[in-house]
């Protein structure tokens, strides 16, 4: 895994425009959000999302009870294959549009919570 943007959880200030804000910087692009920081995520749609590209998911999943993924601007449900992995690493995962993705993440967070997201950035 690259080195994260920010080496550790954040929570999300601000979207739009084909970025994040976080922490007093930006990101163009979409962002995988875990406890040990906040990287770029080489992912555009949610068809993109594969086992390789969650490999530091899989690499924290000891510290995840449950992983967000923000679709974009669209809802869409994960296909049996992606399900699968998150069960088999033990984590809940939750498709939701990027917007409630990033409110959910961030109340977690501010809990206390063993929370990641993936999210997919929106114009």
């Amino acid at each position: 895994m690259e080195t994260p943007h920010l080496p550790y959880p954040a929570l999300i200030e601000a979207y739009g425009k084909g970025g994040f804000r976080f922490a007093g910087m930006s990101h163009r692009g979409s962002l995988l959000c875990l406890p040990t920081g906040i990287s770029a995520w080489p992912v555009t749609a949610l068809s993109e999302i594969t086992d390789e590209n969650l490999a530091p998911v899989w690499a924290v999943a000891t510290q995840l009870d449950l992983f967000l993924i923000g679709t974009g601007r669209d809802m869409a449900l994960l296909a049996s294959p992606l399900r699968d992995l998150f069960r088999d690493a033990g984590i809940k995962v939750e498709p939701m549009q990027t917007g409630p993705a990033i409110s959910t993440y961030n109340l977690l967070l501010g809990e206390g919570r063993r929370v990641g997201a993936g999210l997919i950035a929106v114009d």
